[in-house]
């Protein structure tokens, strides 16, 4: 995939990256034919540019154990509803959060422990002040998952 603004070092750095963000400089330096302070150079100029926005753990077999969920949410009022979205941002098991076109509002998806925490959020999400209603999906299976480049 190519990314306007980048050279093709560049794409070959996102590409390491993301098939191990941890890996060293010196080592990731060895793979594009560049010096370990050049690297280091590009790497803080394309996060300062945003192509870079952060690192995170996939995490191994823990995950497989968690109980996940899709709630669609109905707020009372799409426009003056950030207080909803608020309480969500403090939620830890929500990982996603979509605003949708059409007959639902918002598109939440949880991961939690339990089947009984799975209940305790859509309880909490339930209540909040604009949230009219919620329409919850258990997830049976995961078949395709991707961390999004």
């Amino acid at each position: 995939m190519e990314r306007a603004g980048l050279d093709g070092i560049d794409q070959r750095i996102l590409s390491e990256l993301t098939r191990n963000a941890r890996m060293p400089h010196a080592e990731l330096a060895g793979k594009v034919l560049l010096s370990r302070n050049a690297v280091r150079q590009r790497i803080e100029r394309m996060e300062r540019q945003g192509y870079i926005q952060g690192y995170t753990i996939v995490a191994g077999a823990e995950t497989q154990d968690l109980v996940s969920a899709f709630l669609m949410v109905y707020r009372k009022d799409r426009m003056r509803g950030a207080d909803v979205l608020t309480e969500l941002k403090a939620i830890p098991e929500v990982v996603l959060c979509d605003v949708l076109s059409g007959d639902f509002d918002l598109m939440v998806r949880v991961e939690a422990r339990s089947h009984g925490r799975v209940q305790e959020i859509w309880e909490q999400i339930s209540s909040l002040p604009g949230v009219t209603d919620t329409v919850t999906a258990m997830t049976l299976s995961n078949v395709i998952r991707r961390v999004s480049q």
